[in-house]
């Protein structure tokens, strides 16, 4: 997942950087600074990070040459 993706997907849900943070259970700093592109977080970090955003209704899509990408689930 890259910092645009979680944006994007926190943009899509609706939800704040404060809200997903708890989700994931990570510090908000840490979510910030990610989503700003001023450090890249350990591996479990953004894995938990993007687990909480699939839990919470968004697909996150690889890069497979179109460009990475976001969208909602169907509920």
């Amino acid at each position: 997942m890259t910092s645009a993706q979680c944006r994007a997907a926190r943009a899509l849900l609706g939800i704040g950087q404060g809200d997903l943070a708890k989700a994931a259970g990570v510090a908000r700093a840490t979510l910030i600074d990610f989503e700003k592109g001023q450090r890249e977080p350990r591996a479990s970090t953004v894995a938990a990070l993007q687990a909480a955003l699939e839990n919470a209704g968004v697909d996150l899509i690889a890069e497979n040459g179109a460009g990475a990408g976001v969208r909602l689930t169907k509920r």
